[in-house]
Order: structure tokens, then C-alpha cells, then sequence
């Protein structure tokens, strides 16, 4: 005979309440790895002149693509739909948000305590000048300025985003959304209209190579916001978002302010001070 006091203790320790999200087994964040690796090593050979590099390249990029749609669909469905995004999970997310701007900041960090060491003290193979001979810097104060005035427009509109999320204008989310993607994509294109006519290359010296290197991750993140930015604007059109479940929108907008500030370093250091 069942014991009813036992299948009902069963039955509420199986249906208990907690704030934590236990994800299901998912594949799709294995996969990604892996199309990611397959896509920087297509990058390494077609940097290299291999034979159908570009192709691989592409194959590998839209592979990668596939796989992080599949993913973010996941969790879009687990947050939005399935409201497994209880309050304490979101603190846990803006807490993973934090960590890895943290170790954003350490990335950029690196290279440019390699600039301040390369510029600082000039190795004999450089001519112990710096920039090294043959070096023409790009005046800080044409494109670079430029795109200065975008990114720092582009900073205002989205705290106005943040300011009306939390308002609940829907409207003014909507257009200032739209207003940083903008700004997001002009500076991209400035930036590969400057790469163009640059009077130096990435293997000019230790100086073209830092200066790409730096500048040319610092477009990627611009790269990556834009589209997560995106994402958000998508979501937000389709009533993703309230006034106090839009942890999605406040890590991209924290996102943003992070690029923001780093291309100020790029402004003082390599443009304005290394390029002296």
C-alpha cells in the first residue's frame, strides 16, 4: 500500500521553489567552442596565404554564427518565455557581466603596458626613437576626433536607453536603440575608411602592429556591441523587456560604456601621446 505522507513529502521536494536556474544539457555551447577554434585557425591561414583560406574563413564564420543563434535562442526562450530568470539569476548574470569586463580591461591592459614599454624605452632595431623611422602617425585630430565625437554621442544615447527602460518609454527605448546602432556603424565604417588610407601597415615596426592590434580589437568590440545591441532592439520590439526584467539590455549597455572608455585610452595614448 502507498504511503500517502511519503509520495506527498515526494511530491513537494520534487516541485520545490528556488531562485536558481538548473540549465538543461544543452550542446550548443561545445559546439561554438569548437567552430570558434575552427574559425581562428582558417583566420591564421588566410592571414597566411593559404590556398581557399578566404573560403574556410567564411565556412567557419557562418558555422560560428549558426551555433551562437542556436544558443542565444536557448536562453532568450529560458528567460523570456519559461521565466527561468528568476531576480537571483539575473544578479548572477550581471555578476558574470562584471568578471568579464574585468577581464576585458586586463586584455587591453596587456597591450598597452606593451606600447608604454616599446615606447617609453626605444630598442636599438627601432633607431631608439619613437615612432620608430619611417613612421608617420595619423593626426589625432581629424578621423580619430571624429570618431571620438560618435562613440561619445553614442554613450549618451544609450544611458538615454537605460533611462527609459527603466521608465517603462518604450518608444524613446526603441529610438535611442536605433541612434547608438548608428553611431556604432559609422564609426566602423571611419575606422576601415582610416585603415585604408594609413600611411603605415600592421608589419611596419613594433609601432604599426601595436597600433593595429590595439585599435583593430577595440573595432571588434565595437563589432560585437553593435550586434548585441541589435539583438536587444529585436527583443525589445517584441515586448521582451520590462522595467525590471531587461538584464539582457543592461549588460550590452554596460557593454557600450566599457568600448567607450577604452577608445578614450586609444585617443590619449596612441594617437595623441605614442603618436608624438
Amino acid at each position: 500500500m502507498v504511503n500517502l505522507k511519503k509520495l506527498k513529502n515526494l511530491n513537494k521536494a520534487q516541485n520545490e521553489q528556488h531562485p536558481f536556474h538548473l540549465v538543461d544539457p544543452s550542446p550548443w555551447p561545445i559546439m561554438t567552442a569548437m567552430s570558434l577554434l575552427s574559425l581562428v585557425l582558417s583566420f591564421i591561414l588566410y592571414f597566411h596565404y593559404y590556398k581557399n583560406g578566404g573560403f574556410h574563413f567564411m565556412v567557419s564564420f557562418s558555422i560560428f554564427l549558426f551555433f551562437l543563434y542556436k544558443w542565444f535562442k536557448d536562453i532568450i526562450i529560458e528567460a523570456t518565455f519559461e521565466g527561468h530568470h528568476s531576480f537571483k539569476v539575473q544578479k548572477g548574470i550581471k555578476f558574470g557581466m562584471m568578471l568579464f569586463i574585468a577581464s576585458e580591461v586586463m586584455f587591453f591592459f596587456s597591450f598597452f603596458w606593451g606600447f608604454f614599454h616599446c615606447s617609453l624605452s626605444p630598442a636599438i632595431s627601432i633607431g631608439c626613437v619613437w615612432p620608430p623611422i619611417g613612421i608617420e602617425p595619423l593626426d589625432p585630430w581629424g578621423l580619430p576626433l571624429l570618431n571620438t565625437v560618435i562613440l561619445l554621442s553614442s554613450g549618451v544615447t544609450i544611458t538615454w536607453t537605460h533611462r527609459a527602460i527603466l521608465s517603462g518609454h518604450r518608444h524613446q527605448v526603441t529610438i535611442s536603440l536605433l541612434a547608438t546602432l548608428g553611431y556604432g556603424i559609422f564609426f566602423s565604417l571611419i575606422q576601415f575608411y582610416e585603415y585604408n588610407v594609413a600611411p603605415f601597415c600592421i608589419n611596419d615596426s613594433i609601432y604599426g602592429t601595436l597600433f593595429f592590434v590595439l585599435t583593430g580589437f577595440h573595432g571588434l568590440h565595437i563589432i560585437v556591441g553593435s550586434i548585441i545591441l541589435a539583438v536587444c532592439l529585436i527583443r525589445h520590439i517584441n515586448y521582451h523587456f520590462t522595467t525590471t526584467q531587461h538584464v539582457g539590455l543592461e549588460c550590452g549597455i554596460w557593454y557600450w560604456h566599457f568600448v567607450d572608455v577604452v577608445w578614450l585610452f586609444l585617443l590619449l595614448i596612441i594617437y595623441i601621446w605614442g603618436g608624438n
